[in-house]
Order: C-alpha cells, then structure tokens, then sequence
C-alpha cells in the first residue's frame, strides 16, 4: 500500500434491490438449504430478524464517510502535533465468506489548519466497517478519506482484528489476529513519528 490518493472506484450499483419480501424469502431459502424446516416454531421469524440484522451490519451502504469530515474547525490554538484515536470497535463482515471480523482500529493524523470532532473518525470507521469488506480495503479506504477530506501532513491506520471466516472454519486457527496498516505524507516519511503512533497504539 502507498498512500496514494488517487480515486477509487465507487461502488457498482445494484440493478434492482430486492424488496424486503424477497429478502426474506432468500433466507428461508438458506435454511431449507441447510436441512432445516423453516416453517418450524423456533425459525418462522429467523428471516425477518436476519433482514432487520443486514440492515444494521450492512447500514455503511447507505451513508457517506466524507460527509463525516464535512465540518472542520480552524481553532486550534497553535496545536501542531498527531491527533489520535486509540481502540475505535471495528465490527464488519468478510466479502469472501459472510463471516464477522471483529478488533480495534488506531487512527492518527497531524492537522495542518484544520480538525474534525473526534467521533467523526470514529464514525468513518464505522462507516467503513457496516459494509462487506477486506481488512486490507477497509484500512486504506479509511486513510484515504482523512487524507482527501482534511488535508492533513500526513494519516496512520492501524486495524487488528480476528476473522470468524479462519477461526471457525477453514484451517480454525483461533486467537490468531490480522494487522493492516496505511501510513501517508509525514507518518510514511518519519519512521520516528511512525514508531511514535505504533508505540502509542501498543505495536511499536
């Protein structure tokens, strides 16, 4: 990864988006699929609540992470160092399989004239998160919107996180963890400000 800022391509839209009828109907589908009755007690309801589920975890479609950073405050009394969040919850879900990874993101970037209210990155995260991802995309994807929308000399993203795709299925390694890192303009160029942010994060 290079920090480059170049633009990426948006998301392909989707022909038609089923109705919520048909969502339905889909997952009853995948439950006779995997032997079960889905006209049984226990999951007559299971489709509506996965439904309600989807729109929760995949609710990041929907919403824009640089309009996030659209507010900005040139106040900073002369502030000129690395502003960083530390353990950010990241919930997002594996494009391959379907399956949770859940960690913490690190973020931290060195404002030039300008900050954002600390829960907007936050809230890029998230963004980022509620939709079918990599780890690898998510992270890059997070520096790259800081980087375009505040202008910063420079943006750091650490996410650590654990992928339910390997730990419960597959090889079924658990407690083993994915770190994926971005680092741009200064944080790319200082290794002692690079090693700084991985300290203060718990990797340096």
């Amino acid at each position: 990864m290079d920090g480059s800022t170049k633009p990426r391509p948006s998301l392909a839209p989707v022909a038609r988006k089923p109705s919520r009828e048909e969502a339905m109907e889909a997952v009853r589908t995948l439950l006779a699929w995997a032997g079960d009755n889905p006209a049984r007690e226990g999951l007559k309801d299971t489709p509506r609540r996965v439904v309600d589920a989807f729109d929760e975890w995949y609710a990041g479609y929907d919403a824009d992470p640089a309009a996030e950073l659209a507010r900005t405050f040139e106040e900073v009394a002369g502030y000129d160092d690395m502003v960083m969040l530390k353990q950010i919850d990241v919930e997002s879900h594996c494009e391959h399989h379907m399956a949770p990874f859940i960690g913490k993101a690190f973020v931290a970037y060195m404002p030039t004239d300008k900050v954002v209210g600390i829960s907007k990155i936050a809230r890029v995260v998230e963004v980022f998160a509620k939709r079918l991802q990599t780890q690898e995309t998510m992270t890059a994807q997070v520096a790259e919107t800081i980087n375009t929308a505040l202008a910063p000399h420079g943006v750091a993203v650490l996410i650590d996180a654990e992928h339910q795709c390997m730990s419960t299925r597959g090889v079924r390694h658990k407690d083993v963890t994915t770190v994926t890192t971005q680092f741009t303009g200064v944080f790319k160029t200082d290794a002692d400000l690079r090693n700084r942010f991985l300290k203060l994060a718990g990797y340096g």
